[in-house]
């Protein structure tokens, strides 16, 4: 199956479920191209384009048909048990897959069906949904999770305890992109879409949601929704009405080589 056929059948599905779902074994095979496309890397649900990012909504649509069709079930595997909608890739064939492309998996590191992870990237434990992609040489620390359907890019550090949103979670248009060479610092929480441009180091402890005030001191200025590239972030307050202070993010300089130093990663670690 090729994947405007694929497609075609997604869309129809999405249309009119759960009549056109019932007992379609060229949709079910639909859906499997689907999760081979994203595990390889050939599909992804965000890409980007010389223009910018663009999300394939059919992608995610696949995703939430996925759970609409297919029955939970008992999961075994290496003396553990699950009962779910969606197979993992750490079974001996899925870690040879993974290994073969000089990838570490640290037990117990968790890799959902239908997510990539991208050469030489480390694993540490860890938690990746259904159709994430992780960049070439990235590292997913201690006890990070990454969403559904987030993007990160290459070359990423997400520091112990970052939880990266994903878009099932609740629904939402648009992934978590977090782009190449970035740093994300323990405990943070980057959710709703919100988009880290290359190179951007954010500091422990910063949480970021589309509503989340990006206060920048060198100009006075306040966005929300993206970091810019090579911008140094840390967790901060703004005064609100009520004489109450609310939580937002403040860029407090751009990267510069004493930043690099300190967030960048060992690269024995990949070796």
């Amino acid at each position: 199956m090729d994947d405007e056929r694929a497609r075609g059948l997604i869309e129809e599905a999405t249309r009119s479920f759960p009549e056109a779902a019932d007992g379609q074994e060229e949709l079910a095979s639909a859906l499997d191209h689907v999760l081979e496309g994203l595990e390889d890397g050939r599909l992804r649900v965000a890409r980007p384009t010389p223009t910018g990012w663009v999300v394939d909504g059919w992608l995610r649509a696949a995703i939430l048909l996925l759970f609409r069709t297919r029955p939970a079930r008992p999961l075994e595997l290496g003396g553990w048990s699950w009962h779910d909608k969606i197979d993992l890739q750490i079974t001996p064939d899925g870690v040879h897959r993974l290994a073969g492309r000089g990838i570490r998996l640290v037990p117990p590191a968790i890799v959902r069906r239908g997510a990539y992870i991208g050469a030489r990237a480390v694993l540490m434990p860890s938690y990746i949904n259904i159709g994430a992609h992780i960049g070439e040489a990235t590292l997913v620390d201690t006890w990070a999770t990454v969403g559904s359907c987030a993007q990160i890019g290459a070359r990423v550090h997400l520091s112990g305890g970052v939880g990266i949103g994903g878009v099932l979670e609740p629904l939402q248009a648009r992934p978590v992109i977090v782009e190449d060479d970035c740093f994300i610092g323990a405990r943070s929480e980057i959710v709703d879409g919100v988009r880290v441009r290359r190179g951007a180091v954010v500091g422990m402890g910063v949480f970021l949601g589309a509503s989340t005030k990006i206060y920048d001191r060198a100009t006075g200025t306040v966005s929300y929704g993206e970091i810019p590239e090579y911008a140094v972030v840390v967790p901060g307050t703004l005064p609100s009405t009520g004489g109450c202070q609310l939580a937002c993010a403040v860029i407090v300089k751009r990267v510069d080589a004493k930043t690099r130093e300190r967030t960048a990663i060992n690269e024995l670690l990949r070796t």
